[in-house]
Parts: structure tokens; sequence; C-alpha cells
């Protein structure tokens, strides 16, 4: 394994583990704060902690000429947080996590209508594994079938349109402006809701909050630095640690148990994935 790898693996590794993190703590707060605050302090208190960087980048460098797509990202993203922190308090974090894996499966799709980029044949098969995989994980038309998955399913193709609106902006936009204006937008898309559903958290419940916000910023940028040094596809597979991760913490903190269909459901979906990246 070279260096760059082992750095890039080490911080994709940690990254995850922090956002996994992030789904245990919204996990729990989710029976005291409601959904909308919690949305709300993942983009504030993200966008507190992203402010020592931007200013050591300088705010000259956010002057920017592509504002509207920002904001686009930042609505879409938002939506799809909401959908997932949604997900989060209702299905198993394990079941949860897998959802939300399957949002590479979109992208090619996504990208293809946006972009007209073609898709591989490679990664069609990787596309229609990854979705039975789906179909195992979400059991439709079995009594343990819970329809509050098909809204991780909507969120993860929101998240795709979200990163293909990413790929559009990169040539002209570094990875820090987009990080940036997705914070501050987010946080005005996702206050707007509090105009009628404001709740003032406790003291108690306020370091929480703020460990969410923390957690997942810290994340983000620990996995952005993962894929700057090294290359996406070798490195890309330690991203499905996340299911690890989820099914402990779900398994201490809550009793959750994993089902046979699940873990054939893990399996075709974390093998698709990698097929993907190595298609490209």
């Amino acid at each position: 394994m070279s260096d760059d790898l082992r750095k890039g693996a080490i911080l994709l590794l940690t990254g995850e583990l922090m956002l996994s993190v992030m789904a245990a703590l919204i996990k729990h707060l989710s029976g005291d704060v409601s959904h909308e605050m919690l949305v709300f302090a993942r983009n504030v208190f993200g966008l507190l902690f992203l402010l020592p960087i931007v200013y050591h980048q300088g705010w000259r460098n956010l002057k920017t000429q592509r504002f509207s797509q920002h904001l686009v990202r930042s609505v879409v993203g938002v939506c799809a947080m909401y959908g997932y922190f949604y997900v989060i308090t209702h299905l198993p974090l394990a079941e949860a996590a897998l959802v939300k894996l399957s949002s590479p499966f979109f992208l090619p799709l996504i990208a293809l209508i946006w972009l007209g980029e073609k898709i591989s044949h490679k990664t069609l098969w990787a596309i229609i594994i990854g979705f039975i995989g789906v179909v195992f994980v979400l059991r439709p038309g079995s009594d343990t079938f819970q329809p509050v998955a098909l809204v991780g399913i909507l969120a993860a193709a929101l998240a795709s349109l979200a990163k293909v609106t990413i790929r559009n902006m990169a040539e002209t936009e570094p990875s820090y402006r987009i990080v940036f204006y997705f914070g501050f937008l987010a946080t005005l898309v996702s206050a707007i809701p509090l105009l009628w559903r404001w709740e003032t958290p406790s003291l108690q419940v306020l370091p929480w909050l703020a460990a969410i916000g923390l957690a997942g910023t810290i994340g983000q940028l620990l996995m952005t630095k993962a894929y700057q040094i090294a290359n996406p596809g070798k490195v890309g597979p330690y991203t499905y640690s996340a299911v690890i991760y989820a099914a402990l913490l779900g398994w201490v903190f809550w009793n959750e148990v994993i089902v046979i269909t699940t873990l054939i459901g893990s399996a075709l979906i974390i093998g698709a994935g990698i097929l993907n990246m190595k298609s490209r």
C-alpha cells in the first residue's frame, strides 16, 4: 500500500466514523429535539466551525460567478439532509447507512441526463446490483417493510443531484468555496422552517447540538482530504466502513440486530459500489 493510499484510508475511515457518530447523536436527540432544529443545528454549528478555515483562505477568495448553482446545490442538499435525518430516527442505524450508500448508484444516471456523460457496462451492472441490494435491505412486500425507507431513497437521489452540481462547478470553484457556500446557504435555508417551528434548546441539549455540527464538519473535511491525496477508486471502498460503525453503534446503544436480508443487501451494495469505483 502506498503512503498516500494509507493516509487516505486512515482519513476516510476516521471521516466515516465521525459521520456515524453524528448519526448516532441525531438518533439520541430525536426524541427531545424537533427535526427542524436538528437540521438547523447541523448547518449553523458546522458553519461556525468552518469560519476559521475560510478566514485562513481569505474572504476575497469567496467571490463567485456561480451563486445560483451554489444556491441550487444548497437547497437540494438541505432537502437530502432532512430525508436522511428522518430515516436515522425511524430505522436501525445500519439500515439508514445502507440506504444512504445507494446514492452513488443515482450519480451516473443523473450525470447522463444532466451532463451527457456515458454509462459504461460495468457501471450499469453496478447500478442494477446495487438496487437489488437495496431491495434486500428494504424488504418490500414483507411484514418488516417500513415505507419510511423510501424517504431515504429519495434523500440519496437528492444527495447525488447535489454532487453532480458540485461536479458541474468544479472547474471554477475550489473546494473550500463550495463548502463555505453550502454551509452559509444551507444555514439560511434550514432556518426558514424555524419561523414556525422554533424551540429554544436547553443548556443541557446545546452541547450535543454543537457536537452534531462538529462531528459532521470534521467528517466532511476528512473525507474531502482523503479523496484529494489518494486515488478515489482505490480509497473509495473504505467508505463502506460506515455500515460497520453504524451497526456497532446501533447494537451498543439501541440493541439493534441486523437480519439476514440486511446482510445480503449489504454484500450486494458494497460489492456493487466497489465495482462502480473500479469501472472509472
